[in-house]
């Protein structure tokens, strides 16, 4: 099934994915017990929401993951086939880890589950987002918008991570632009300019001292990243720990002045500003503001902007998981905190409670992207024995 998705193409930008809704419905059709609904939020978007109802009313388990992928980087680069190619034990092929590859897990539970609905209550649905890596706003939002039973009682995500690392909660995040206007002038005769530029750096500066904005976290988040450090960040990198735990600024682009001989008239940065629990988008635009207004000819316009957001981690759905990941892969999973963003915050939002287990991604966004074939496999199982055990809850 992943490599059948793989196959299909479906690139952001332009993001179209009705062939790989196609593909989908394709690989469940022959599994009458799976209802499937397609939802477009534009003429190129296809949304995806799969079902499969127990034998008596119940709770609603929700998969969640995203069709669209990153656009193909430097075909030259890459040595397996980029529409998929399997070999020692690899998977590779354009979003192979973020995340068609995770698709399949949950089409495999849908179907595995689908076989057995005499045996739970309540239901399982799956939904397919065809737009994420654009912020969601027309994939898992709008079905959330949209779909009555696109929201459940807990939300499992199948984004790229690992089965080793239950992701429990997300930064928030701020995206800003900063533009400063001055007056030129000859460098010669830099009394007579107003530099632009130097108004700029002057309020970068001032942002980048967020990063020792003060976090009081909730002691069961702090308590879990630091239980996760060991095996976490040797697969999402060293430093993983102090970042989710922090403040990040980012100055993603800056460009300004039109010779080096003349005082910049004009200048202009981007920012993206990443926010742990314990701190408020609210706290850090006060002092983004308060930056901006110590310095004359520099305005501020926020693109967006949204709260960090997390599930305890002994939730229920989580403690269900992480027995399934143990029992599966012979080694209990850690809890932690997601560097990136995802859908799951969407779920998070409308108040659902959300973790992400997915594949560990390699080369993601790179040539030669791939995950592990046994890996796979195994988040096939994990999922589908945690929906079972979800929906099998006595008095659920």
């Amino acid at each position: 099934m992943a490599k059948a998705l793989i196959a299909f193409r479906c690139e952001t930008p332009f993001g179209d994915t009705r062939g790989m809704a196609d593909a989908v419905e394709r690989l469940v059709a022959d599994v009458p017990a799976i209802e499937f609904e397609r939802h477009a939020s534009a003429p190129h978007i296809a949304n995806l929401v799969m079902r499969v109802r127990g034998a008596r009313p119940g709770r609603r388990l929700i998969f969640n993951g995203h069709m669209d992928t990153f656009p193909l980087a430097d075909p030259a680069r890459w040595t397996a086939d980029p529409s998929g190619e399997e070999r020692d034990g690899r998977l590779y092929g354009l979003g192979s880890s973020d995340m068609k590859s995770g698709l399949a897990a949950i089409l495999f539970a849908l179907r595995q589950l689908a076989r057995h609905r005499e045996f739970f209550a309540g239901e399982v649905v799956a939904t397919f987002a065809g737009d994420e890596e654009t912020m969601g706003e027309l994939g898992s939002q709008f079905l959330l918008d949209t779909v009555p039973h696109a929201k459940g009682d807990a939300m499992i995500s199948a984004d790229a991570g690992s089965p080793r690392v239950l992701r429990f909660g997300e930064k928030g995040m701020i995206w800003l632009t900063l533009r400063a206007r001055g007056r030129s002038s000859h460098a010669a005769h830099v009394h007579r300019g107003d530099s632009a530029i130097d108004k700029l750096l002057a309020v970068i500066g001032e942002l980048q001292k967020l990063r020792h904005f003060k976090v009081n976290a909730p002691a069961a988040v702090t308590a879990a990243i630091g239980e996760a450090a060991a095996i976490s960040e040797p697969l999402s990198g060293a430093g993983e720990s102090d970042v989710l735990r922090s403040v990040t600024v980012t100055i993603g682009t800056i460009k300004g002045g039109r010779l080096r001989n003349l005082v910049s008239d004009s200048a202009e940065a981007t920012a993206d500003i990443r926010i742990p629990v314990g701190v408020t988008v609210a706290q850090i635009e006060r002092d983004i503001l308060r930056a901006v207004a110590g310095q004359e000819g520099v305005e501020c316009v926020i693109e967006r902007r949204y709260e960090p957001t997390w599930t305890p981690p002994d939730h229920e759905v989580i403690e269900l998981l992480a027995r399934n990941c143990a029992a599966v892969l012979g080694a209990p999973p850690v809890r932690n905190m997601r560097v990136g963003a995802s859908d799951a915050r969407l779920y998070r939002r409308a108040g659902v409670p959300t973790v992400v287990c997915g594949l560990t991604p390699y080369n993601m966004g790179n040539a030669d992207e791939y995950v592990d074939v046994a890996e796979l496999l195994a988040l096939g199982d994990i999922f589908a024995l945690t929906a079972f055990d979800l929906l099998n809850v006595v008095g659920a």
